[in-house]
């Protein structure tokens, strides 16, 4: 028997998801990195074993599949408090960029490191051997290139280590990261899984099985427009652009520092502006509650208009298409000002996820979906390999 353990990742422009072994484990980290220093200070109320570890990751990472190699990196909440914090670039390639790794390892080595886990894994001197078998995903754009081929044999052909530095709870703590195997599925593929099937890939939804649907997933560095048809993505017709909601957050950031002179730490910090419930497009200007909704409502309708430019555009080439859905962190954003557009304009058949969580977790839920699946399948090919071996003993 394997003791290979689950993990379902998405690496997000905003954040990473991920679901660990029998959905027991969640975890959600900002994606933001900072190079760092090896001894960081602790700085007053901090008190590393009373806090959160995902709160305060602060890792040096070794593995021959990084450009940068064996750096200390804050990840995270942790980063967003520095200086030089890094997100990802619009144009730039997931499967590419060492902060993508980086946010992947570290994730594992903190599902590794939890006391349960700690208990299973072979944990000597401080080090714990972790063996994951991962479903991740990356966008169709990429996957069309051919660059999941890359980025798959890159995590199988090496040992990753996460040490553990400043970290509450982990300090001092090793972790090697090997996996068994490496799915790596299109996101737009992901994406009709999940609307579909349940945790067992039993069919749930069979109103939706046999349309023609259109799915466009906007993230924060891309769009992907899925065309799903017969059961399956149409390979040919689907469509990745480089138009995501990160250069409009960072618009709106801008102007807001030049406007008012208030700083916000991250993009996700003008997320968390855009949707809270209560005082939306409201910051505080010297302790007086302040109104961005002008700047906001500018900068995000002129990136609604481009994405029902392209939503109109796949729409003519797939005349027949019977719904289009709306997912990702960036379709949140801007759900109210596409469906304007949409009520004013030519009233496609189009839909949103309005549970805020499942739009969000579409894709880590549907990596789990698949690569939960795949285990199975894997565990009673080789169950039913020994019994055959057994019997001709």
């Amino acid at each position: 028997m394997s003791n290979a353990r689950i993990a379902a990742i998405d690496v997000g422009n905003d954040s990473l998801k991920g679901f660990f072994g029998k959905l027991e484990a969640e975890i959600n980290i900002p994606n933001i990195i900072a190079r760092d220093t090896e001894d960081r200070p602790i700085i007053g109320i901090e008190e590393l074993d009373n806090q959160d570890p995902v709160d305060g990751i602060h890792i040096r990472v070794h593995s021959p599949t990084l450009k940068d190699n064996n750096s200390v990196y804050r990840v995270g909440h942790l980063a967003t408090k520095s200086t030089n914090a890094t997100e990802l670039d619009p144009g730039s390639n997931k499967s590419e960029e060492d902060q993508t790794l980086i946010m992947l390892f570290a994730a594992l080595a903190l599902d590794a490191a939890r006391d349960e886990n700690k208990k299973i894994m072979k944990n000597a001197n401080n080090v714990i051997e972790a063996t994951y078998i991962l479903g991740t995903g990356l966008p169709l754009r990429e996957v069309k290139e051919g660059k999941d081929v890359g980025y798959r044999s890159k995590l199988l052909s090496s040992v990753h280590q996460v040490e553990f530095l400043v970290t509450p709870k982990h300090q001092g703590l090793k972790v090697n990261i090997k996996f068994e195997e490496v799915k790596v599925y299109p996101e737009g593929f992901a994406a009709f899984i999940n609307l579909v099937m349940d945790n067992h890939l039993n069919i749930i939804n069979k109103s939706l099985i046999d349309k023609r649907i259109l799915i466009q997933d906007i993230g924060g560095l891309s769009t992907d427009i899925a065309v799903i048809k017969n059961r399956k993505v149409d390979d040919d017709k689907a469509q990745g652009f480089n138009l995501g909601v990160a250069e409009s957050l960072e618009a709106i950031r801008e102007e807001i520092r030049s406007r008012h002179g208030i700083e916000l730490d991250s993009r996700r910090d003008v997320v968390e502006m855009i949707t809270k419930k209560s005082d939306r497009n409201h910051i505080m200007v010297k302790g007086n509650r302040t109104s961005v909704h002008d700047i906001v409502d500018r900068i995000l309708l002129e990136l609604a208009k481009k994405q029902y430019r392209h939503l109109r555009n796949m729409w003519q080439k797939n005349s027949q298409t019977e719904i289009c859905y709306f997912i990702g962190g960036g379709s949140l954003i801007l759900k109210d000002y596409l469906k304007t557009l949409n009520n004013n304009l030519d009233g496609y058949n189009i839909d949103f996820f309005e549970d805020e969580k499942e739009s969000i977790w579409m894709m880590a839920n549907a990596y789990y979906k698949l690569i939960a699946d795949f285990s199975r399948r894997n565990q009673k090919e080789k169950q039913n390999e020994e019994q055959k071996m057994a019997k001709t003993k």
